[in-house]
């Protein structure tokens, strides 16, 4: 076993690693995996019609809800994303009314500011 340190976004883990020979790679490859396969349904509709108007991340955070679904018809004011910064949940607006073109983040994903969340027609 081998005691390693794994920092990820400003938080440190303490991590114990077992050494097969190439096994360390597949050993991180799990970890990635649920984090791919979490935003790939929510990303295929986004590619199927992306709307004029983005909802963009106004801060870094992690998804804890997406409150709509495309197709959806939404009002200006309406939360569309529920984003979790600094432990605190911030509702995210739709800025006009419209419908929900596309959903381009997935709950517990992480996110940056500027990233679209989704956007509408």
């Amino acid at each position: 076993m081998k005691n390693l340190r794994v920092t990820v976004n400003g938080t440190a883990y303490d991590v114990q690693v077992e050494e097969i020979g190439a096994g360390s790679a597949p050993a991180a490859a799990p970890a990635a995996a649920p984090k791919a396969a979490a935003p790939a349904p929510k990303a295929a509709p986004a590619s199927s019609g992306a709307g004029a108007v983005k909802v963009s991340a106004p801060m870094p955070g992690t998804v804890v809800n997406v409150t709509v679904s495309v197709g959806q018809t939404v009002k200006k004011g309406d939360t569309v994303v529920v984003l979790e910064a600094m432990k605190m949940e911030n509702e995210i607006a739709a800025p006009q009314d419209g419908t929900v073109a596309s959903i381009d983040c997935a709950k517990g994903e992480s996110v940056e500011t500027g990233k679209v969340l989704i956007s509408l027609n």
